[in-house]
């Protein structure tokens, strides 16, 4: 990124810190602000993810900035016997968790609190490794991508769904008058915590998006790397192997 973007830009904590604290805060109604931010697309992006990993047939999938779970819940459609959800936010998997219990996938899905800079597994542990929507949270993006890298068995596949800027008139316009004015009131009117869609709003705009990102993820030492714009390009799908 070119400038290192934080939520509270007063606080002294880190910015790893800093994002624990803001899904804390916006845990309890992320789930319902999201469908109306997205107005419903990020459903249709995840499904396009899970259909990516699932052609793989995994054995064992990590979701890192699991949130509420969303994705590790639908990747419970794939074959996979072991599924973990990781995220820094304990608010976020208590969310996670309860979805989890309601829909009877206990035995299935572990919803696990952890740094995904410093990742509590073996090398070579998971067939398939997913974020959604999480890389531009982390605070050292190449020493998380690294942390990945290690942790993914050789022949594995990595998919990152992540939020970028469409490049073609009008949607590129129409993209930050969205982004930068109506998501931000949205999130000052419906969330406690005024800061966190401003950031998640400023974040967005300042990822190292499109081949840019591909460029990165070459160099930790992925390979097959492609990347997949979605909606006029708000978001991308990347695809990269070991």
């Amino acid at each position: 990124m070119d400038k290192k973007v934080t939520p509270y830009k007063d606080s002294k904590l880190s910015k790893k810190k800093q994002v624990e604290q803001m899904f804390d805060n916006i845990s309890d109604n992320y789930d319902g602000l999201n469908r109306v931010i997205s107005l419903g697309t990020d459903v249709k992006w995840r499904k396009k993810v899970v259909k990516a990993v699932s052609a793989k047939n995994p054995d064992s999938i990590l979701d890192i900035a699991t949130g509420t779970g969303d994705l590790a819940i639908q990747m419970a459609q794939t074959n996979a016997t072991r599924i973990v959800g990781l995220d820094l936010s304990e608010g976020m998997l208590k969310v996670g968790r309860k979805k989890i219990s309601e829909r009877n996938l206990d035995s299935r899905i572990e919803m696990m609190q952890g740094d995904s800079e410093n990742l509590p597994f073996e090398e070579n542990s998971f067939d398939a490794i997913t974020v959604a929507f999480g890389v531009r949270n982390f605070e050292n993006l190449e020493k998380g991508l690294e942390e990945i890298f290690r942790v993914l068995k050789p022949g594995g596949i990595f998919v990152v769904l992540e939020t970028s800027v469409p490049a073609k008139f009008p949607y590129k316009q129409g993209y930050r008058l969205y982004s930068n004015f109506i998501l931000p009131i949205i999130g000052k009117i419906f969330s406690k915590d005024k800061n966190a869609y401003s950031y998640l709003s400023e974040s967005a705009a300042n990822f190292p998006y499109g081949i840019a990102f591909n460029n990165i993820l070459e160099k930790i030492g992925f390979i097959d790397v492609k990347d997949l714009p979605q909606t006029f390009g708000v978001s991308t799908i990347y695809i990269a192997s070991k």
